[in-house]
Parts: structure tokens; C-alpha cells; sequence
């Protein structure tokens, strides 16, 4: 336990220098800082997360309600931003003018340098949109949406926790969940629409016994077989993705 929990404060540490800067603002705000609110927000209660954390007592009360995933979230209790931005605040009223000028720049850049570029990170991409999520799902669940009623679609799962985000409306007969191996989930229609190549007939079956109204798949996506032979039409091509449509499910246009 003891190791794991280590592991998990190492993740959460990503370079070190972020929880670095917070210990020395914590440190500096120990020694200056008299207004007892702050002291409990800002030293006492980090302090107390910090030890608790670390406590291999409290760590398997934890894990025993809600399991080992959740623990690390504790420390997203901790207001490491904040004590930063408090204590470079309280610094920066003790200095001079000339020094004024310069402390800000100085900040701004080592808080730079102690992080790292978000888009090296494969799973960040710029956005497409205001919604931040890839524009091929917004202007999917836009077409695909019937007023007045809820649809189910079966995506494929690069698009699985975009769709749950935008649409109120558009169903689908497995989520996010499915794609967490932790878990055990397991579904036959996910393992078809996740094949390497698709099989339309057992494609068709499944989606038809969970009612499915649509179907999308992208078009670099090999198929054994055409769908078009199962009472689907191919209702409409967006963002490099085929729409089809269940002809024998009643969606009610």
C-alpha cells in the first residue's frame, strides 16, 4: 500500500517543480502569514491532506469503499494553485519598485518551465469548437437528433466520451465505461463495432436487438459484408464517417 501510494503522489508530481513552488509557498506562508482563515485554508488543511494521504490506515479505509482508482483524487483537494498564487501575491507586496517590475516576468516563467506543453500529450488535441471535442461528433449528433424524442446510435469508441458530453438526447447502448479494461465490462456489440474487420451481419444483429436507430463508422474501417443487405440505408457521410439508419426501428421523423 505504502508503495502504490508513493507511485500515485509521483504521477500526481508530474515534473516536481509545481509541488515544489506549493512547499515553499506553503512554507513561506507558515512563517508570515497571520490571518488564521488563510493559515486554515492555505497551511492546515493541505498539511492535513498531505498526512492523511500518506497514512497507510486511512489509505485502506479508502480503498475498501471505493477502491484504489479513487485515492489519488484526494489530492485534487489540495489548493496547490492557489497557496502558489497567494504566497507570490503576498511576496511581491514586500518588494521595492525596480524589483516589482521584474518579480512578475520571473514567476511567470518558472511556473512556465515547471510545466510542460498540453498538446505533447497524445490525448490532448487543440479544439474544433467551443465545445472542445472533435467537430465530426458535434455535426454527427446534430444530424442524427430527432425533436421531441431520444435516439440510440452505436459510435465507434474514439467518439464514445465526446457524445455523452454534448448530447442530452443522443443515446448509446455502452459509454466510456466499456473502454476501462480495470472494469470487466464486457459487450458483444462493442467487441463487433471494435474488430478489426466488421462482420455487417453480426453488426446488424446486435444493433437491432438493442434497438439501435443508428450506426456510425468511420470510413478507414474494413466491413465484411454490407449493411445495405440488412435493412439499413446509409443515411448520411460526415467528418469521415458513415451514418446508417435502421429502417425496421421507428425513430419518429
Amino acid at each position: 500500500m505504502w508503495e502504490y501510494t508513493i507511485h500515485l503522489f509521483k504521477e500526481y508530481m508530474g515534473t516536481g517543480l509545481i509541488i515544489g513552488w506549493f512547499l515553499l509557498s506553503a512554507g513561506y506562508l507558515w512563517f508570515t502569514e497571520k490571518q488564521k482563515h488563510i493559515r486554515i485554508l492555505f497551511i492546515y488543511v493541505p498539511l492535513i491532506l498531505l498526512i492523511l494521504f500518506f497514512t497507510p490506515v486511512f489509505a485502506n479505509i479508502v480503498y475498501y469503499f471505493v477502491g484504489d482508482e479513487i485515492y489519488y483524487r484526494i489530492l485534487w483537494l489540495i489548493p496547490v494553485t492557489v497557496v502558489i498564487a497567494y504566497a507570490a501575491v503576498r511576496i511581491y507586496g514586500t518588494l521595492k519598485s525596480r524589483i516589482r517590475i521584474l518579480f512578475p516576468v520571473a514567476a511567470g516563467l518558472l511556473i512556465i518551465y515547471s510545466g510542460s506543453f498540453i498538446y505533447s500529450n497524445p490525448y490532448f488535441n487543440k479544439a474544433d469548437n467551443i465545445y472542445h471535442m472533435p467537430q465530426a461528433v458535434v455535426d454527427i449528433c446534430d444530424a442524427i437528433e430527432v425533436e421531441g424524442r431520444e435516439v440510440m446510435a452505436v459510435f465507434p469508441v474514439e467518439m464514445l466520451q465526446y457524445v455523452r458530453q454534448y448530447s442530452p438526447v443522443v443515446c448509446m447502448p455502452y459509454g466510456r465505461e466499456i473502454t476501462v479494461e480495470r472494469w470487466g465490462n464486457t459487450d458483444e456489440l462493442f467487441a463487433v463495432m471494435e474488430s478489426e474487420i466488421i462482420d455487417a451481419q453480426d453488426l446488424a444483429r446486435y444493433a437491432k436487438a438493442r434497438l439501435c436507430h443508428y450506426i456510425i463508422l468511420s470510413q478507414d474501417k474494413e466491413i465484411a459484408g454490407d449493411l445495405l443487405s440488412y435493412d439499413y440505408i446509409l443515411f448520411d457521410c460526415i467528418g469521415g464517417y458513415d451514418i446508417y439508419l435502421d429502417t425496421t426501428v421507428y425513430i419518429g421523423f
